[in-house]
């Protein structure tokens, strides 16, 4: 059994994009993130933040891991931040989803990816 933990559509900053023109200033992303926990039920039982993943701390820590560097990918983007989160020994699985708005035909572009924690 897991229980889910949705983020959708955080709002972040982030120089990206293969052009260095592109790179050169900050633009918006909106990153949505699915984190899978065994179970809410200790934390429930509780009602301690401790005894499940504090969903605001995840928040913080994708915003200042975004904007740390740049990259010129959002697959490359993903696959870090997915491997960052997963070191909270609390996740099991994380499905992150990456909006970008560069199309100017296109509501936006996006990448999804999903990793389970490594054992």
């Amino acid at each position: 059994m897991s229980d889910l933990i949705r983020i959708v559509d955080l709002e972040v900053s982030a120089h990206i994009g293969v052009p260095d023109e592109e790179r050169a200033t900050a633009q918006k992303l909106l990153i949505s993130i699915e984190i899978s926990v065994d179970s809410f039920s200790h934390a429930a039982a509780t009602d301690s933040i401790t005894r499940t993943v504090n969903y605001y701390d995840v928040a913080q820590q994708v915003k200042l891991f975004v904007t740390e560097h740049s990259r010129k990918l959002l697959e490359t983007l993903a696959e870090e931040l997915a491997f960052e989160l997963l070191k909270n020994n609390a996740i099991k699985t994380v499905t992150l989803e990456i909006k970008k708005f560069i199309l100017p035909d296109a509501r936006h572009v996006s990448v999804k990816i999903t990793r389970p924690k490594s054992h």
